[in-house]
């Protein structure tokens, strides 16, 4: 049986990542697949960007990487676009926006809002019409999901319906259910298309919030204190994460 550790949402949160990734090792998982935003909003956005290469065998890009890698236009994309330089802009501009693979009889497919559209925004209390869509084939195989996994929302769940099955990893970094850092672990025959044993589990790990607060604090970044209210709360500007 294959374990994968699936990690989303970093968002320039080394404390967060670092507290994610000793789990990880201490769960002896060696296989780390990530589903974008890595940068932007926390003040470290070039060492994530750094260790994400250094221990993801998988990167899919998120909304924010886009933005960084094509907008300019905003206070706070310039900021953290001047901190990650050149190569590493180029590196997250060049991402794929999913993966999908047969594992234990299931196709499963991972992406950060949808497989075919970066901007497509899924929570628990979207209409089915609308989640069914990270279902659709892509052109890679050409054949509907079964297992869809993503991040973006910032909130961790499962959900079965229609004989699929949704999940969502929360994020590492930013979440905004609880204030802890979120990932998920899938387990099951990698490559297998034969019915077998699968596993979705969700994974919440406390970190040191108040070092987060301090990077924050030290630096000039724009919306700063947008972003520590977060990390507190887990509420996004105010209002409540929608499920």
């Amino acid at each position: 049986m294959e374990k994968i550790a699936v990690i989303s949402d970093i968002h320039g949160n080394m404390p967060a990542l670092e507290a994610i990734l000793a789990d990880i090792k201490n769960k002896n998982i060696e296989r780390i697949f990530c589903l974008g935003d890595l940068a932007g909003k926390g003040p470290s956005s070039a060492e994530v960007v750094d260790k994400i290469q250094e221990n993801c065998e998988v990167v899919i890009k998120g909304n924010w990487d886009y933005y960084l890698t094509e907008e300019e236009d905003r206070e706070v994309l310039m900021w953290h676009q001047k901190k990650l330089g050149v190569e590493r802009l180029k590196y997250l501009k060049n991402l794929p926006i999913y993966i999908e693979f047969y594992i234990s009889g299931k196709l499963l497919r991972l992406c950060h809002a949808s497989p075919n559209d970066l901007f497509h925004r899924v929570y628990l209390s979207t209409e089915q019409s609308k989640r069914m869509k990270l279902f659709d084939p892509t052109p890679t195989l050409n054949v509907e999901a079964d297992v869809v996994g993503y991040g973006d929302i910032h909130g961790a769940h499962i959900d079965n319906f229609r004989g699929k099955t949704i999940f969502n990893v929360g994020s590492v970094g930013n979440p905004l259910d609880i204030a802890q850092a979120s990932y998920g672990i899938i387990e099951g025959e990698l490559d297998d298309k034969n019915a077998r044993p699968f596993t979705i589990a969700l994974v919440r790990v406390p970190y040191d919030i108040e070092l987060a607060i301090d990077q924050a604090n030290s630096t000039d970044m724009p919306e700063k204190q947008d972003y520590i209210n977060e990390l507190k709360t887990g509420i996004f500007r105010g209002v409540k994460c929608s499920k």
